[in-house]
Order: C-alpha cells, then structure tokens, then sequence
C-alpha cells in the first residue's frame, strides 16, 4: 500500500472536519508576536510551489526555514564530501563583508580583482610555472566550470592545427579513465567530443592506466584527462607515466596530445605535502597544458570557487577570450559564468597569506596523518580492508630520509595521495559473516549523523562495493577516535544481529545494492550493469552515473 503523507495532510486540513482551521492563529502572518503565533504554526504549511500573497515578518520566515533546515545533516559528520564546511571567524567576517561583491565587475572592485589575479600568481608557481611563460588563468565557480574551460581550449587548439593541415575535425576524441569524475564526461558530451573512458582495474590501483592510453590515443585524441587524485580511492593517476606515453607517440606519429590535470583535490595537497604529487605532475612536465583545482576542497573555501591555470597565454586560444565594455570599462572574460561571487576569492587569498606555505602543509600532513590511522585501525580489527593505499610504507627510501636521516613520519614515507580511505569487509570477515551486508554499515553510521557512502568501484571493478572516509581539516583526532569507535561498535551490532533484524535495513537482506540493481535490471529486460567490457567503454546517451 503507498501513502502520500502530502495529499494525506491535504485531505484532513481541506476536508469536513475543520478543528485545524478553528485553531487560534494570527490571520495574516505578517502580524505576529512570535514566529510561532501566524498561519504557518497550524493553519496552512509554508509555502512550496507558488508565492504567497501576503508575506511574513523576516523573524518569522527566518526560524521557518532555520527549523526545516534542523533536519539536515551536520556538515562537519558529512564524511562523504570534499567540499571545506570551516573557515576561520575572521574569514567568515571578511566574506560576509564582501558578499555582494560580483567578480564580474572588474572597473567597480578593482581591489578585489587584484586579489583574484595575485591568487592566480601564486597557484600558478606552486604548480611550477616557468619563468620564460606567462601563466594566465581565472576563478571559476568550481572545477566543473573548469574543466569545461581546460577541455575546450584542447579541443580549439587541435581544431586550429587540424584545419591548418587541411584535415578533418569531425571527430574529436579524449581520453579519461572510468574512475573520472561526472565534470570530464560532462565536457565530452557538452561539447560532442566523443568520451574514450578506458577501464581500470586494481593493477591500475582503480585509476588510469597509462598502457590502456597508449591503446587508444590517435589523430584525432584532442587530450587526455589526467586525476590527481582519484574520487574513488584517492589514488593520483602517474601524469608522468602518461607524459612519457605521450612523448612516445609524438615521436613516431608527429602527433602533440596535451593534458590536462584535473587536480580538484590533489591540486591544493599535492603541493604543500612532503610528499608531493609522486612522480612528476605538473608544470614542470612540458606535456601538462592546463591544470584545475577547486578551491572549495582542500583550498579552504566554502563552496564556490575553482581555478583554472594555463602554463602559457599561448595554450588558451585568442577566440576562446571575449573583450567585454561593461559598466564603463573594457575587460576580458574566458569563463562559462559571468556574474560570480567575489567573496570566495578573498577567502582564497586569506588563507594563502594567513596560513602560508608552512599552514597548508601543517594542515595537509595532519588530514593525511589521521587518514593513515583510521586506514591502519580499521585493517587491524581484520574486518576490514582498505583499497586506498596511502597508509602503505614506500618501498624505496625516502629522499626526505636519505638527506635528513630517519625521523618523524610524514606523507614523504607513504604512498601519495589525498586523504581518502577507501575500505571494504575483508574476505575473511565476509566468510564468516555472510549475513552482514556492508551497505548496512553505512545505514547504521547515519543514524549516528555520519554519511559515509557505500559504492561499487568502477566498471569492470564493480563487484566489489566500497565505503569512503573524506579526512578533512576539520576531522580532528578526538573525531576521529570517536569514528573508529562507532565503526567498530557498528560492526559488531551487525554481526551479533541475525538476517532478520538486517532486513529492516535493506530492500532484500540476501543482496547488496549492486546485486538489487542487476536483478531489476534483469527483470526489466536490459542488459546488466556487469556486462563485459572492451578496453575502453564508450559513454552511451541517457544518465550517465559516476561518482563525486
């Protein structure tokens, strides 16, 4: 039977039985002597799909909407996001000071233009900008808008020199891993580029894989789509590997396929660790074109600010850049969005003065240093195991120990990568316990107030479902212990409990979530989400899912 508990109210304060209209309540509610004395406390319900005609006074419409928004989850237990919920007080003062600030406007806030160009300086020589190029580059409202931008100035770059020759650009390719976040497979069908998504496996550590590149690039390749730092399992994609495929094939074919690093997370953690990014990946290898990060992750922003830094104003074509008279000035655009919040930028320049080079790499360590205990606690209960790899040791010494000598542990004695744990139940765990369904980890931990989702990997790994720890700045080691512990205490329910008690958890307590979606898949008649795979799988037309 299925109620709609919409119509349900509807029915009872619209039918014979009037009690709720006698009740006493101010008859227009901008009138009132407490929010909860108007028409909206139990006569009618606060307005959803059309405007009311009188309105209410700003105290009431405030705790109206202050009480709705009660029922969302604490953004600091949201372990499922990258997206920064902290900033200081004295961040928080300047951007509300500055909130109606529009970045669009350059000749009415010239002071914060400056600022915006000053932050593009300073990314641009933490991403090893060379000195005999001029870096050019913007802020955007996020590295979506971005890679939307690093991508089609490849695609207008390869467009130019194909016309040069005299050839056909009818058919545009790139090239991403199935690990790639939904902004790079957005830019291929936005801007009909056909999306070569090539598969990964735990070879590839679920990322791309530099020999299924070598596969599939050709003429027509307009880049490739390279990750620092995977959203799956925080892994960074070898953009030096790549490069070096890349240079192979210039040298046989005379074809120069750029890249582009999308570095949303890694790009402001790969920088400031002792780690660095690994091997070689940014401007320091002449094949990288273009990079992106958000600012809103791991640069410390709330929610609405990307980069996008072009190593040479050569690589971000003339036809791509609009000369704009507005509001009594001339200015150049090379964005998506015009109007855009100016506010994000000046905390972006905050932090990167208040915290300086030594802040960010305190910050980084700390996120990668509990990211490595909660990886090592989790493996040690031997329920679990993690697929990310940053709580492994290098194989090789350190250069940071070979110099110094051994000392405290940072990221340079681990496998880099971003603050991600990326766990699953442990082969042994799921022998004895059988009856324990992992999604149910992940229920149990929400009504804890955590959200920590539970997946499948990427296609042709998507047997193996995950759950997924984001250690952010503000995932403090008290926090932490107490996320280990109710982990712990989770797991423990769960397995004292019988199959079924499970089953109010679950739609089927004898299947996991990726078995539901194939037995309805099978029950529809399609083909299921588990069908065999080529070494590349093409993106197909409808919704396309990925992971954020």
């Amino acid at each position: 039977m299925q109620v709609d508990p919409d119509e349900l109210i509807k029915a009872l304060r619209d039918g014979s039985n009037n009690s709720l209209k006698t009740n006493i309540h101010t008859e227009n509610a901008v009138a009132s002597s407490t929010p909860y004395t108007t028409r909206y406390s139990s006569k009618e319900p606060i307005p959803k799909f059309r405007i009311p005609t009188e309105g209410a006074p700003a105290e009431v419409a405030a705790q109206l909407l202050r009480d709705e928004l009660d029922l969302d989850g604490r953004p600091n237990l949201n372990l499922a996001s990258f997206v920064g919920t902290y900033m200081e007080r004295q961040a928080n003062a300047l951007m509300a000071e500055n909130l109606a600030k529009n970045l669009a406007d350059a000749d009415e806030y010239p002071a914060l233009m400056l600022m915006h160009a000053r932050c593009v300086s300073i990314i641009a020589n933490l991403w090893g900008a060379k000195s005999n190029e001029k870096a050019i580059g913007s802020a955007t409202v996020g590295s979506s808008e971005a890679i939307m931008l690093g991508g089609k100035a490849m695609q207008r770059r390869w467009q130019e020199k194909r016309k040069a020759a005299g050839k056909d650009i009818s058919k545009p390719n790139i090239l991403m891993g199935a690990n790639a976040q939904v902004a790079l497979e957005k830019f291929a069908r936005y801007f009909d580029v056909e999306a070569r998504i090539l598969n990964v496996s735990e070879k590839s550590n679920f990322a791309l894989d530099p020999e299924e590149v070598r596969k599939n690039i050709d003429e027509n390749t307009i880049g490739v789509f390279v990750i620092l730092g995977s959203t799956y399992t925080g892994h960074y994609e070898p953009v030096e590997e790549i490069s070096k495929v890349l240079d192979e094939y210039e040298a046989k074919t005379g074809h120069d396929i750029p890249i582009h690093v999308d570095g949303a997370s890694g790009g402001f953690i790969a920088p400031f660790t002792y780690a660095g990014g690994g091997q070689k990946w940014n401007f320091e290898l002449p094949r990288v074109k273009s990079i992106n990060t958000s600012g809103h992750k791991f640069g410390l922003v709330y929610a609405g600010l990307g980069w996008i830094i072009w190593r040479d104003q050569s690589y971000l074509p003339k036809d791509l850049i609009f000369e704009l008279h507005y509001l009594g000035g001339t200015e150049e655009s090379y964005t998506l969005n015009f109007s855009r919040p100016g506010a994000q930028v000046i905390g972006q320049y905050y932090n990167l003065i208040h915290l300086g080079f030594n802040g960010y790499r305190d910050i980084m360590e700390n996120c990668l240093a509990n990211a490595r205990l909660l990886s090592k606690a989790l493996e040690k209960t031997g329920w679990f195991t993690c697929v990310s790899s940053i709580h492994h040791k290098r194989t090789l010494k350190s250069a940071k120990d070979t110099v110094l000598g051994e000392g405290g542990e940072t990221s340079a004695d681990y496998v880099p990568g971003l603050p991600v744990v990326a766990f699953r139940f442990s082969d042994q765990f799921q022998k004895d316990y059988p009856h324990v369904k992992q999604e149910s980890v992940s229920i149990l931990l929400r009504a804890k107030q955590y959200i920590i989702p539970n997946y499948p990997l990427p296609p042709t790994a998507n047997k193996i479902e995950i759950l997924r720890v984001v250690v952010r700045e503000s995932m403090t080691a008290d926090l932490l212990e107490r996320l280990i512990a109710d982990i712990v205490a989770v797991t423990e329910k769960l397995v004292d409990s019988d199959p079924v008690d499970l089953s109010r958890l679950q739609t089927h307590p004898d299947r996991t979530r990726l078995e539901r979606k194939r037995h309805h898949f099978k029950e529809l008649g399609q083909q299921t989400i588990d069908r065999p795979h080529s070494g590349m799988a093409r993106m197909g037309e409808g919704v396309h899912k990925t992971v954020c």
